[in-house]
């Protein structure tokens, strides 16, 4: 099934506990189907139009076979479910013109009979509850709109309502436990897989790194700066093989927090609330990337030991993230007159990401009270 703006291989997981109930749902209508069309050709000389009678009962007929296909065809359900209450309505909407008035007085089944509440069922099954209690509504109105005496269709719009609700209720349970399985079976895959992976890096790349940093430490000066360096770089690697990163779901979203929190080192310090920060893929890199910056503008400008600290706070309607160090700050017009020598590293690394995202980027430094740099983003930017 093809849904637009998610992963229609995702979708079609979520739909596939509810299999049994469509593969059901067609049976009944074809059971119904063949029940109304006995009963209409029995008493066929009853109705003021037989051949009308007939027709709706072939016109049934043929959107049945219709359906077996559409449903189980990769068609949108829902939208097929919906054009299926429109013509549903539409065969109830024939009783006047089929019927004689000695059946509508005696309060004979309307047209399509027991048949018509298959698409009731069809909305909930696709729309969950919301969609089942909507299909009752409309169909019982029509119910209501061509009975000669609505006191006798109270107990059929009862029964109406309670199995749309029933069933929607429970197609919903179905999804939600259906994607929750698929984030479960996903997430202990990606835990072996980053076992599989912690296991052979372990074996090599941060063996050399942790040998690197503690023979650099111990010599001092160049080396000592690269100590620095590979110290950080094997306590980011540790943390992506433990964690495994900021992966985008189905609707292209990552998680903010989770992302920055990867840029933590021996010497930055990161502060994150402990739930997801759902955002778009694009506005994450983009965001983490500004925060690399600045923390790559403290080691250069500062020290490669010096300590950072990075900030990540909701808001609720935007989010904030702010970088901050305790060096000498910087002087007034230093940034303008980088910009004018061409050296356009905050310009266009931090400046110009966040502007292009719709966000806003301030600067608070001075002399003795470091630098912080404060990134906020509008949700609604995002």
């Amino acid at each position: 099934m093809r849904v637009a703006g998610r992963d229609a291989h995702a979708v079609n997981e979520a739909e596939r506990p509810l299999e049994p109930l469509w593969r059901g749902l067609l049976f009944y209508r074809v059971l119904t189907l063949v029940s109304t069309t006995v009963v209409v050709l029995v008493t066929l000389d009853d109705f003021a139009s037989p051949a009308g009678a007939v027709a709706v009962q072939a016109g049934m007929a043929a959107w049945t076979a219709f359906l077996a296909r559409g449903y189980f065809g990769g068609r949108p359900r829902r939208r097929l479910a919906l054009v299926d209450l429109v013509v549903t309505c539409g065969v109830i909407a024939t009783t006047p013109l089929v019927q004689s008035a000695a059946q509508i007085a005696a309060d004979a089944p309307v047209s399509g009979s027991i048949w018509t509440p298959c698409a009731v069922l069809a909305c909930a099954l696709a729309s969950g509850l919301r969609g089942g209690l909507g299909g009752a509504v409309v169909l019982c109105s029509v119910l209501l709109a061509v009975s000669a005496r609505w006191q006798d269709e109270v107990g059929d719009i009862q029964l109406i309502v309670l199995v749309a609700a029933s069933i929607g209720f429970a197609s919903t349970v179905l999804r939600r436990q259906a994607e929750r399985l698929r984030v479960a079976v996903a997430s202990q895959a990606a835990m072996a897989e980053r076992e599989r992976l912690a296991r052979a890096v372990h074996d090599g790349v941060l063996q050399v790194l942790g040998y690197v940093h503690r023979r650099g430490a111990a010599m001092g000066g160049d080396a000592g700066t690269l100590a620095v360096l590979a110290g950080e770089q094997e306590v980011a690697l540790r943390t992506l093989l433990t964690t495994g990163g900021a992966p985008t779901d189905d609707h292209g979203d990552r998680d903010l927090a989770d992302a920055v929190r990867m840029l933590g080192s021996a010497r930055v310090s990161v502060s994150t609330p402990a739930y997801a920060i759902r955002m778009p893929a694009r506005v994450v890199e983009e965001l983490v990337a500004v925060v690399g910056a600045a923390l790559a503008n403290v080691a250069l400008h500062v020290g490669p030991d010096a300590p950072a600290w990075v900030l990540v706070e909701d808001l609720g309607d935007a989010v904030e993230v702010s970088v901050r160090d305790e060096g000498p700050g910087i002087p007034d017009g230093r940034l303008a007159a980088a910009a004018e020598q061409g050296r356009l590293g905050v310009s266009r690394s931090m400046v110009g990401r966040v502007r292009d995202l719709g966000g806003t980027i301030t600067c608070e430094t001075g002399p003795g009270r470091g630098t912080e740099w404060i990134v906020r983003m509008a949700r609604e930017n995002a």
